[in-house]
This record gives structure tokens, sequence and C-alpha cells, in this order.
């Protein structure tokens, strides 16, 4: 009788254990959420806010993207472009990976995933480059030669890479080109080859958070400096249109999935700009905290999430109603990003 006691008593535990593990499992959906202060990634269900788990990444964490099948997420540690790795996180066992040496591309920042590749902005070394998880290794990397490379969009094709140079108040487009070369007046000569060419087009002062319309023929960025959005044609590869927005502190901007509006926000002042993407008409300016920083769009449009730096949580937006809706608190919040399992 004592033995079987003994048993029951210890399978208590175990049972409540495995109920634990299973409702704190990562669901095939998930808001991915850095915390600059504590140097974690948090790993939130969208449907209930929750943080499930937190996975401790390096020293100075801003941005995080998730693999096409949503299983692993990359973040790069900055260090104001003097630091040097992306760490890597497994999301279903919600656990740290070994990291990745970015060496010699210094300060990784921006970070997108494209054409099964991870691509990243190397401020300290004015440059892009590209890690490819299948063979572990880097395979392709290009200098802009502009201050302050930091923000970068990439092509579903990997064929068009697009950063912000933030102090040289440059945009750089780069482009994997067929170059082909004059043939000589008799004929013949060399073949036809590829090759990136680089299109360096000047936008606002500061200009930081970009992004492209879900069609891809705009480019938008906004200049923190005087608070001005920049349009840039992509076809053209040149500045159609300014807005002065005044959205002085502008951090990051990003388009909505149907492209109809454009959500700029204030590091500053902790406001959200709402804009409207054919008139360019100002919709609403709305303050969600101190710090506003990084976006992230549901994929219907019903909500952003904003990381508010200063006032550590993440605000959740009704972009329907245009009202801050709740908060999930997170530590000096930052980049944020969806995680999609097929």
């Amino acid at each position: 009788m004592i033995k079987l006691l003994a048993l029951s008593f210890l399978c208590i535990p175990l049972v409540f254990a495995a109920t634990g593990c299973a409702a704190q499992s990562t669901p095939p959906r998930s808001l991915l959420a850095l915390s600059k202060s504590d140097h974690i990634l948090a790993i939130i269900d969208p449907v209930t806010l929750k943080v499930l788990a937190r996975v401790p990444v390096g020293s100075d964490p801003h941005e995080v993207i998730a693999s096409a099948d949503g299983k692993t997420a990359y973040v790069s540690i900055y260090g104001g472009g003097s630091l040097h790795e992306l760490s890597v996180i497994d999301l279903v066992a919600q656990k740290p990976l070994p990291t990745i040496d970015t060496r010699p591309l210094m300060g990784p920042h921006g970070l997108t995933f494209a054409d099964g590749k991870v691509w990243f902005s190397a401020e300290g070394s004015k440059a892009v480059g590209r890690y490819n998880p299948a063979t572990g290794k880097f395979d392709w990397a290009m200098g802009t030669g502009q201050a302050r490379t930091h923000m970068i969009c990439v092509s579903s094709d990997g064929k068009k890479v697009y950063t912000t140079n933030v102090t040289a108040g440059t945009v750089s487009i780069l482009t994997d080109s067929l170059i082909k070369p004059a043939t000589s007046p008799t004929g013949g000569g060399p073949p036809a080859r590829h090759d990136w060419v680089q299109t360096v087009i000047p936008v606002a002062k500061g200009s930081e958070g970009i992004d492209v319309s879900p069609d891809g023929r705009e480019l938008w960025t906004a200049g923190a400096d005087e608070g001005i959005i920049s349009i840039i044609d992509i076809a053209a590869k040149k500045l159609t249109g300014k807005i002065d927005a005044k959205a002085v502190g502008a951090n990051r901007l990003k388009f909505t999935p149907d492209g109809k509006r454009v959500l700029i926000t204030s590091l500053r002042t902790g406001d959200l700009f709402i804009y409207d993407a054919v008139s360019h008409k100002e919709l609403k300016r709305l303050n969600t905290g101190r710090g506003a920083a990084g976006i992230l769009v549901d994929d219907d449009g019903a909500r952003a999430f904003i990381g508010c730096t200063g006032d550590n949580y993440v605000a959740v937006i009704n972009l329907k109603t245009l009202e801050v809706i709740g908060h999930i608190a997170i530590r000096g919040a930052d980049g944020l990003a969806w995680a999609v399992r097929p």
C-alpha cells in the first residue's frame, strides 16, 4: 500500500509537467517579439496574446525573421554596427541553436527571409549579405558604399534587394542583372554574364524604415530628421514623390497586406501615422506609447502590432477602428515577425 501511494505521488508532478508543456507549445502561427532589455525572443500566441516562451538571444537584439517553414527564427545582434552574430532559435523546441558568426560582415541589423535564404544588412561593413541554411554557409555579399546600410527588403525570387542607408540619406536597389557586352564590328565577343548592379537613389535625411508595396511597384521610406516620406517607382528606379508627413523620428514603415494603407512609427513621439497609399493623405495619427518602433500586421489587415521600446510593451491596434485595444508586456520591445508552420 505504501509503495502504491508513493508511486501515485510520483505520477502527479509528471502529469502537471506534461500538461504544462502541451499548453505552452508553439502554435502553427505565432507572433515573435524581441526584448532588447532582457535579451530574449518572446514567442506569443496571437489569439490570446499570451507569451508562451522566452528564449535567450545575443546581447543587443534588434530585428527578427522566421524561416519559410516557421520552424526557425534568426535574430540580428547589432551593437551599433560593431557586433557580428545572428542568434538562431528552434521555435518548435523553444530553445537556442548555435549562433552564426557573420564576420567579416559587421553589425547585422535588417533581416528578411526570401528564396530559402536569410538576407541581412551589415551596417558596420556598408554591405548586405546572404546566408544559406541548407549549406550552413554565406553564399553572397555586396557592398553598398553607403553610410549606415540599415533595413532591408528582398523580392521573393531573390533577384532584387532594397536597403535604406540612414546617414547617407539614400536607398540602394541591388539587382541581379544579365550584362550583355558590346559586340565587336566583326561580330563575336564575350558571352553575356550575370552580375549585381547597384542604383543609389537620394531620399529624405535619416530614412530608415522601408517597405515595398504588395504589388511590387513602389518603395516607401520615411526620414527621421524631417519626417518626410519618400516614394520610389521601382521599375523606373527613381524618386517619384514626397509627402511632408512631419513624422519626425520616423523609425519603421509597413504596408498593410492589401496595399491600401501605410503605417509609420515614430521612435521620438510614439505616434503611429496611418496613410492612404493612393491619395497620400494622412488617415489618422495615433499615440501608441514611448519609442514606437517595430511594426507587424495581421495577414487579414485586422490588427497591427507596434513595439514600444520605452514603455516596455507591444501595443495592439485595431486597424478597423484605428484604436489601441491591448498591450503585451515585453521589456524594451522592438523587432517583430510572424512564424507560420504549414
